[in-house]
């Protein structure tokens, strides 16, 4: 049970720090985000739109949704605003029968947009007072989950977005989640890495059945609070990014609202926690300082070694202001358990994110690596970023599929053709902003075919902001969408 002197200090010192924050936000630059203009100014309304116009053809085994979060900030936004804060958009698109049947945008109903739409917020319980989620939206236990790292409880979705409801996985979540849960395809488990920004010396190993139920939440001691925003597995181990970016009580102190910067005296390292271990019994690896967003995937290699592909860079957070200082380049990472070394080989030197992959070999050996260009130059507008990458790990060749100019390409989902389906069957699904038009279309491509033409695009009159995480969600009988579909 908590120390009620102990919460109470606490709670005071937590008041103080935040009248201070307060004050010196008032000092910070009073100049426009980057984030919430040009390309990424925020979505001012909700759309429902039928019928949608297409150009190609919609594979006929292609039907279910299309769902991809962001941040959209439902009030115009103040000083030490971060584009991790705000207020979470899901973006959604139907596909049946060879056609697009609808889109919609629907913002998450945490209390601080509903207050600023004027509306109730949306039920269930809350963790703390901050209940935004804006970062994913994935499938877990059969059902539509709106996730978000380090803070609220997931936001469960009806297939129409027309109900949300928070949702702890039944009450079975007692602390925070990830923006990156991932499925291991082999055990029908999800797994987590979970931090808390207010908790600086631990995080946690989280599983949820195939159930959708809350089965494990191990603690793993770590320092400084660190920011570990993806996660990997093997059949072996959950893996654990400790990198160098922490809490930083300098920057939330100074009026920053996203309170991580770059710590150099934080050790750099890679924890293997056995899948079913203690936190004793993580077995760290120290690598050279580097940060990384998103795991590609991990495996357990035939010489015990461990392999993780990730996009990785030489520093982030580095200024007082924070930001990304150096784009990411695609890195293979061998991990050897016996003499917790760690092994770092460039596969792709070019500026790139978003690295996805066949998940059905999730935690298990892959040969493609899909991403998407970055600005090299850090161009937060994203110029010049027209481009996905088709990585062959086999063959060390790198395809390229270029949608033009002024067309900026976000992450894109591998899409399997069918069940028994190779690993570069099927389809790459994803939306591209056409800046020039300000609209967007949701493109699709024959993984195969990779540097051909879109086999269809399904095209809208907006622009859907680049957000942050999309994925591919397939049809399912009536009669589960009626046992899974979460409270009005």
């Amino acid at each position: 049970m908590p120390n009620p002197v102990q919460a109470a200090v606490r709670a005071a010192l937590e008041g103080g720090i935040a009248v201070v924050a307060a004050c010196n936000r008032l000092r910070l630059p009073d100049t426009p985000n980057p984030f919430v203009v040009g390309v990424h100014e925020p979505m001012r309304e909700e759309l429902t739109l039928r019928n949608l116009p297409v150009t190609g053809s919609i594979p006929p085994r292609l039907e279910g949704l299309y769902l991809k979060m962001g941040a959209n900030p439902a009030r115009p936004v103040t000083r030490g605003h971060d584009w991790f804060l705000g207020d979470g958009m899901v973006h959604g698109l139907a596909i049946g029968e060879g056609k697009a049947q609808w889109y919609r945008n629907r913002w998450i109903g945490s209390r601080t947009a509903a207050a600023a739409l004027g509306r109730p917020p949306a039920g269930g319980p809350r963790r703390g007072g901050n209940d935004t989620v804006n970062t994913n939206v994935v499938e877990i236990g059969g059902r539509i989950f709106a996730v978000v790292e380090a803070g609220s409880f997931p936001v469960e979705l009806s297939r129409t977005l027309e109900a949300q409801h928070f949702n702890p996985f039944d009450g079975t979540l007692a602390g925070s989640f990830t923006g990156h849960p991932h499925l291991d395809p082999l055990t029908g488990e999800t797994h987590a890495v979970a931090y808390d920004g207010r908790v600086w010396d631990s995080v946690r190993h989280v599983v949820v059945s195939p159930a959708g139920r809350v089965v494990r939440d191990v603690p793993v001691a770590v320092e400084h609070g660190p920011c570990i925003h993806d996660c990997a597995i093997t059949a072996r181990f959950a893996i654990v990014l400790d990198l160098p970016v922490t809490f930083s009580l300098r920057a939330l102190v100074s009026g920053h609202r996203f309170p991580f910067r770059w710590n150099p005296a934080h050790r750099a390292r890679v924890g293997l926690l056995p899948r079913q271990g203690d936190g004793a019994d993580i077995a760290w690896c120290d690598v050279d300082p580097c940060f990384v967003f998103h795991a590609a995937n991990a495996y357990d290699d035939t010489d015990g070694q461990v392999v993780l592909d990730v996009v990785a860079y030489g520093t982030v957070f580095a200024t007082a202001g924070g930001g990304l200082d150096e784009p990411g380049r695609l890195e293979r990472w061998r991990i050897d358990p016996a003499t917790r070394r760690v092994e770092r080989v460039v596969l792709d030197p070019a500026a790139q994110e978003f690295p996805r992959i066949d998940e059905r070999l999730f935690g298990q050996r892959h040969r493609y690596v899909y991403t998407v260009s970055v600005p090299a130059d850090g161009n937060t507008q994203l110029a010049g970023a027209t481009q996905l990458y088709k990585h062959d790990l086999e063959t060390g060749a790198r395809r390229v599929h270029d949608f033009g100019a002024d067309r900026i390409p976000g992450e894109f989902v591998f899409v399997p053709a069918h069940a028994g389906a190779g690993e570069d069957e099927g389809w790459l699904v994803g939306l591209v902003i056409d800046t020039a038009s300000n609209t967007t279309a949701l493109a699709i491509l024959d993984a195969r075919s990779f540097e051909a033409p879109p086999v269809a695009e399904i095209h809208l009159g907006h622009r859907i902001p680049p957000g942050f995480h999309g994925n591919w969600f397939p049809a399912r009988d009536p009669a589960h969408e009626r046992r899974h579909d979460p409270h009005p």
